[in-house]
C-alpha cells in the first residue's frame, strides 16, 4: 500500500488529470476559439469611404472547430449569420490540418481518462507493472499534453499562415470581398492551453511522489542516571 504522503499526490494528479479532461471537451464544445474585425472592402471601395464612414463597413465574426458566425455591414446595417465548418466550409479550408486538430484533442482526451484511472490505480495500491505505475503515469501525461500542444501549434498555423480567418470571413461571399482588421484568441483557445499546462503539473506531482524523503526517527532520551541516585 501506498503511504500517505503518496495517495495524497496521486489523489491530487487524479483530479487534475479529471479537470483538463473536462476542459478539453468545454473547449471543444464551445464556439469562442477566434474572434475578430472584419472590413467589407466592396463596400468601402464603392463609396470611397473615408475614416468617420469605415464603421459602418466594419463587422465582427467568431468561430470554434465545429461553428462560428459573423456580422457583415457593408454600408445597409448589420446583417448576422451563422455557419458550420462541417461538411460544406472544410472545403475551403485547410481540410487536413483542420482535421488533425480535433483528432489531436479528440487522442488528448483518451489520454486524460487513461491518466485519470492510473492516478486513482496507484492511489489505491501499488501497481505491479511499471507500465502502471509512475513510469506509465509520466507516459500518459506526457502524451496528453504534447497532444493538446501539436493541437494549439496547428490552430495557430491555420491562423496566421493559412489565414483561416480571412477565409472563413469570405465563405460563400460572391459579391463582398472582406479583410481582417484584427483577430484575437479566445477563451476556448486559453482553455486548450491551461489543459496543456495542467499535464505539466501532473508531470511534476508524480516526479515528486517518486521522491524518497527520509523518515524523522524521534530519539528517546536517555536517562542521565547520577550516582546519588544509584544511593538512594
Amino acid at each position: 500500500m501506498p503511504g500517505c504522503f503518496k495517495k495524497t499526490l496521486f489523489a491530487l494528479a487524479s483530479v487534475i488529470s479529471f479537470a483538463s479532461f473536462i476542459v478539453i471537451l468545454v473547449a471543444m464544445g464551445t464556439q469562442r476559439w477566434m474572434t475578430g474585425k472584419i472590413l467589407c472592402k466592396t463596400g468601402v471601395d464603392l463609396v470611397n469611404a473615408t475614416d468617420p464612414e469605415l464603421v459602418k463597413f466594419i463587422g465582427d465574426i467568431y468561430y470554434g472547430l465545429f461553428q462560428g458566425g459573423k456580422t457583415r455591414q457593408c454600408g445597409l446595417g448589420g446583417r448576422r449569420s451563422k455557419f458550420t465548418i462541417f461538411p460544406h466550409m472544410v472545403k475551403k479550408l485547410n481540410t487536413g490540418l483542420h482535421v488533425m486538430i480535433i483528432m489531436f484533442l479528440c487522442a488528448a482526451l483518451s489520454f486524460s481518462l487513461v491518466s485519470f484511472g492510473f492516478c486513482i490505480l496507484n492511489a489505491i495500491k501499488v501497481p505491479y507493472r511499471a507500465i502502471k505505475g509512475p513510469a506509465g503515469l509520466c507516459l500518459w501525461n506526457f502524451l496528453a499534453g504534447g497532444l493538446i500542444v501539436l493541437a494549439v501549434t496547428s490552430f495557430m498555423a491555420a491562423v496566421k499562415l493559412h489565414h483561416l480567418t480571412e477565409r472563413i470571413a469570405n465563405f460563400r461571399e460572391n459579391v463582398f470581398q472582406f479583410v481582417i482588421l484584427e483577430e484575437q484568441f479566445e477563451d476556448s483557445f486559453w482553455l486548450c492551453v491551461a489543459s496543456a499546462t495542467a499535464h505539466a503539473v501532473n508531470l511534476l506531482v508524480i516526479a515528486i511522489s517518486g521522491i524518497n524523503f527520509p523518515k524523522i526517527k524521534t530519539k528517546t532520551e536517555e536517562a542521565n542516571v547520577a550516582p546519588e541516585d544509584i544511593m538512594y
